[in-house]
């Protein structure tokens, strides 16, 4: 089943509860959560605090995506906290296999993120041992960028790898996502479409996630 993300990084923050018991309201599949370091990206985010937090206030997975510099130095503290995947990047990681084989120890689902210009044959080595491949679509960092057309070659290229082998994988797409091109991107092979100022700076979360997933069933 394709999968709809809300981002709380495009959250209001005043009102955390409210907007991410909103989103659970209007049909979200998961919460994503976005933890920056101010290292691996300019700015600084959220903790596992606020993980523990958010678990208390959703029954919604919770898809953690680590763009920090360190993450084995956390994963330990966001999996005690309640994560439900933990997505790390494969440019950070000089051992993806022992990385992802220890946050799957933790019983929490793997994952490996690949920004826009790292190839996937940086997947290589752990394919078959995640459950998640998240592919940027803008350069990590900041909401409301624009979504880089190229990435759907990527996402098309490795729709096909995971198919031919039948990986258990889902792929996952976050940066620029929004109604307008939400459709070419499951079409591509999406499964899990993140999306920040796509659904918080809108009206009406229940109507906006309505016609997402209009467009991608």
């Amino acid at each position: 089943m394709k999968k709809i993300a809300p981002s709380i990084l495009s959250a209001d923050f005043s009102r955390l509860d409210r907007e991410v018991r909103a989103v659970e309201r209007a049909g979200a599949d998961l919460i994503h959560v976005d933890v920056m370091d101010g290292h691996f990206v300019p700015n600084i985010t959220i903790g596992p605090l606020v993980v523990t937090g958010l678990r208390k206030l959703t029954s919604l997975p919770l898809d953690v995506h680590l763009m920090i510099e360190e993450p084995d130095q956390y994963i330990e503290a966001f999996a005690q906290a309640g994560s439900a995947w933990i997505t790390i990047h494969a440019e950070v990681c000089r051992n993806l296999r022992r990385m992802v084989r220890k946050i799957r120890k933790l019983n929490v689902r793997p994952g490996v993120v690949l920004n826009p210009a790292t190839p996937l044959k940086r997947l290589s080595p752990v394919l078959d041992e995640i459950d998640l491949v998240l592919l940027m679509s803008v350069n990590p960092g900041f909401g409301g960028q624009a979504f880089i057309p190229e990435v759907l070659k990527k996402v098309e290229q490795l729709r096909k790898t995971i198919d031919r082998n039948r990986y258990p994988v889902e792929i996952e797409v976050d940066g620029g996502i929004k109604l307008e091109n939400i459709g070419e991107v499951s079409r591509a092979g999406g499964d899990i479409f993140v999306l920040g100022t796509g659904i918080f700076k809108t009206t009406s979360y229940r109507e906006t996630i309505r016609k997402l997933r209009r467009e991608i069933e």
